[in-house]
C-alpha cells in the first residue's frame, strides 16, 4: 500500500508511468511526471510549498523534499537526487545531480548539468552555474565539468529512468529462498533497456 496523502484538498498528481516505492511518503501539492523513480523511504511533503518532479528525474532512497510556504521545489527533467539528500525550497535544473547526503537550502539553484558532490551543504540562495562541479560544507564552485563527466551523469540518470520502468513491470513482493547457489544470473543494469510502456 502506497503512502499518498491529501491535505487541504490538495491531492498529489502522479503519472501512471512513474514508479513510487510503497514505503515512500507523498503529501499534498506534488506533481510527479512520467519516467520518475522515487526510492524507498523518500519523503516528499507538499504541505507548505509545491513540489514538481519532472520527467525522468529520480529521487533516491531516504531523500527528503520539502519547502517553506509559497516557495516551489522543482527538479527538472533528468534531475538526479542521490541517496539521503535533502532538498528544501530549491531548484535543481535539467540533468543536474545532487550527491548522496547533500543538503540544498532555500532558493538555491543547481544549474543545468551541474553536479553537487556527496555530503555537501549548498547554502540558501547560492547559484551553482551550469556545467560546473561544486562541493564542500559550505559548497564552493570548484571547476567546469568535462564533457565526459556530463555524459557519465546523463547515463546514470538514464539507468534510473530504466529502473523506474523495470520496477513498474517486474518489482513484486516475495518470500526469500531458503537456499540457492551463487551460479544464478546477477542483475545487470542495461543503459539501453526498452520499457514495455513505450
Amino acid at each position: 500500500m502506497q503512502h499518498i496523502y491529501e491535505i487541504d484538498g490538495l491531492i498529489p498528481v502522479i503519472s501512471e508511468k512513474a514508479f513510487i516505492h510503497e514505503t515512500a511518503v507523498i503529501i499534498g501539492d506534488v506533481f510527479i511526471e512520467e519516467g520518475v523513480y522515487i526510492g524507498p523511504l523518500a519523503s516528499i511533503r507538499g504541505d507548505f510549498g509545491r513540489i514538481i518532479i519532472k520527467k525522468n528525474a529520480n529521487i533516491q532512497d531516504c531523500c527528503v523534499v520539502h519547502s517553506f510556504p509559497s516557495i516551489d521545489v522543482i527538479v527538472e527533467e533528468n534531475g538526479h537526487i542521490g541517496h539521503s539528500a535533502i532538498l528544501h525550497g530549491c531548484h535543481v535544473k535539467q540533468n543536474a545531480m545532487v550527491g548522496m547526503g547533500s543538503v540544498i537550502m532555500d532558493e538555491a539553484v543547481i544549474g543545468e548539468n551541474a553536479i553537487v558532490g556527496a555530503a555537501s551543504l549548498v547554502p540558501a540562495k547560492m547559484q551553482i552555474p551550469d556545467n560546473h562541479l561544486a562541493f564542500g560544507n559550505p559548497a564552493k564552485v570548484r571547476r567546469e565539468l568535462k564533457k565526459e563527466e556530463i555524459a557519465w551523469k546523463r547515463d546514470g540518470s538514464q539507468a534510473y529512468t530504466n529502473l523506474a520502468y523495470n520496477c513498474l513491470e517486474s518489482l513484486k513482493k516475495c518470500n526469500p529462498l531458503k537456499e540457492t547457489t551463487m551460479q544464478r544470473e546477477t542483475l545487470r543494469c542495461d543503459m539501453h533497456y526498452t520499457p514495455k510502456y513505450s
